[in-house]
């Protein structure tokens, strides 16, 4: 059930160049997002998720709540917390929190960015891990990388400013992306516009695909798709991961 939220928290993207997020302040809005899963004739909904973005005093404020149903609670329970602050100035990440309670196990990540090195992002990264109220890990490390770089909650805003508009099917771009114990390589390639129906009605979108990869070049997960409104909002109205057996869809169901 955990990898059913992760689709959700991991569906990002970002430009290479830092002028494609734009100077326009994103206003407070809260996405709703149902958690739906497919297999064979199987279309269930298996969780939910709420992102909510607010102005703080000096940067923006991002909050993700998920939860499993009563019914996957008794296959995988999920009760996940994603906290995280970003600059107003080309959204930053400042911070990263993500307090998780999946199955039997507690988990605590937190990020902390330095940007001294005018050449390279710095990540001071902890994590915590305890099962059955016993730490199991307490580990603590750093994390540094050359060019653009986000964490799983500040992607997601990041995605929005891209210019889709611009890019042509097959266009490929490459970022760097901060866990609390990793840095993994995310490409997003572009596939094209894309009539999606939702409720029955079609809304124009963005078809993308995100691959990553960690060291070696290798697979850390399997390929995920998204489809991103065409308007102005740039807001993800599904989004589709592979799971052992079947499929995970995650659905916007409304937006305050």
């Amino acid at each position: 059930m955990h990898k059913l939220i992760s689709i959700l928290i991991l569906v990002i993207a970002a430009s290479l160049t830092a002028g494609a997020r734009g100077t326009e302040r994103m206003q407070p809005e809260t996405l709703h997002y149902k958690v739906m899963f497919k297999w064979g004739l199987i279309n269930k909904k298996a969780g939910s998720a709420t992102l909510t973005l607010s102005h703080g005093p000096k940067s923006y404020l991002a909050k993700l709540t998920a939860a499993s149903e009563p019914w996957a609670d008794r296959i995988y329970r999920v009760r996940d917390t994603l906290n995280g602050r970003m600059a107003y100035a080309g959204l930053t990440p400042l911070f990263y929190e993500k307090i998780a309670h999946e199955g039997g196990e507690q988990k605590h990540d937190v990020v902390r960015y330095n940007y001294s090195d005018p050449d390279s992002v710095k990540a001071f990264c902890t994590r915590k891990v305890f099962k059955k109220g016993t730490l199991r890990v307490d580990d603590s490390r750093t994390l540094s990388a050359a060019g653009e770089t986000v964490d799983m909650l500040t992607s997601f805003y990041y995605m929005r400013k891209l210019p889709f508009q611009s890019w042509t099917p097959g266009h490929t771009a490459k970022l760097n992306i901060f866990s609390g114990k990793q840095k993994e390589t995310l490409s997003i390639r572009y596939d094209g516009p894309a009539e999606l129906e939702i409720d029955g009605k079609c809304v124009p979108t963005y078809h993308i695909t995100f691959i990553f990869t960690s060291k070696g070049g290798q697979k850390s997960s399997d390929d995920m798709e998204a489809w991103i409104s065409a308007d102005s909002k740039r807001i993800p109205m599904r989004l589709e991961g592979k799971l052992p057996v079947g499929k995970v869809h995650c659905i916007l169901t409304g937006s305050e």
